[in-house]
């Protein structure tokens, strides 16, 4: 078996932003003092305590930390799911905590992708048509969202799966559906939340390496993981405790998928592991 994983080499998504004066972008995300406190009962629960954090455009952010942590409560916030107790958010120099209801829905069918551990695919939907669905509410023709759907398909590897349902994929193949589903709107910002959660660690490693291309492509990404194997292939880890951010890193040499499968290839043919077989296409 080779030691090379197979990983898709999509096309560029799209230019990145135009850089400040300074040389450096404006980033994608900005939070300042951002507050969460909800109430259980009686109690008061403070899910984030005054957050600040910076995400430019081409980052691979991990964010980690142990359940109630506040990892998932800020991955809503900036996905637009909820809206803070108080601080500000900026996406794309955009005040989003202050925007209405209707502009928050428009926020986050335009500029945020999302890609969930359970895929969140219609059952009933080929590929084609779950990927296209967030064109629907775009109000794009018929026409350029089919268009615009092949596109996304062909991106993730997906090219000659168009009109499958969902029962005739691959976990790893629904996920992929989900990514080109999240990259459909060319989204400002691909957010992950445990994408790999659901699947083996094969397939999980077949979307992690799909990742990995589409950031080398520009696309910005911001995922939860509890997995650090995950974690270490982002560029960027931040770590979350009790509500607050206790470490901010940069990985100055992130591991390759392709480092990560020639390892275990090799643990698997030195009979010290189990062989790792490829993953059967659902015909």
């Amino acid at each position: 078996m080779s030691n090379n994983f197979p990983v898709p080499s999509p096309a560029t998504h799209g230019e990145l932003p135009q850089q400040e004066n300074g040389g450096r972008p404006s980033p994608v995300i900005a939070v300042r003092h951002l507050v969460k406190t909800y109430m259980v009962g009686q109690t008061e629960v403070h899910a984030l305590r005054g957050i600040s954090l910076q995400v430019y455009p081409g980052e691979f952010v991990a964010v980690m930390g142990p359940s109630g942590s506040g990892k998932s409560t800020l991955l809503n916030l900036i996905g637009c799911l909820d809206r803070p107790t108080s601080g500000d958010y900026w996406l794309m120099g955009t005040p989003v905590s202050r925007m209405s209801a209707n502009q928050l829905a428009g926020t986050r069918n335009q500029r945020i992708g999302f890609v969930f551990q359970g895929f969140n695919l219609l059952a009933r939907a080929s590929a084609l048509s779950n990927v296209m669905l967030p064109m629907v509410y775009a109000g794009r023709s018929s026409k350029e969202r089919e268009r615009r759907a092949r596109r996304a398909l062909q991106l993730v590897g997906l090219a000659a799966r168009v009109n499958h349902l969902p029962a005739q994929l691959s976990g790893g193949q629904q996920q992929r559906v989900a990514i080109a589903r999240a990259l459909v709107n060319h989204p400002s910002l691909l957010l992950a939340d445990e994408p790999t959660g659901n699947l083996d660690s094969r397939t999980s490693l077949e979307i992690l390496g799909l990742l990995q291309v589409l950031n080398e492509q520009g696309i910005t990404i911001m995922l939860v993981t509890h997995n650090q194997d995950v974690a270490d292939c982002a560029k960027r880890r931040v770590v979350f405790r009790d509500g607050r951010i206790v470490r901010d890193e940069t990985i100055p040499v992130p591991r390759s998928v392709q480092e990560i499968w020639a390892a275990e290839v090799k643990q698997g043919s030195d009979g010290t592991g189990v062989q790792i077989e490829e993953e059967r296409s659902h015909e």
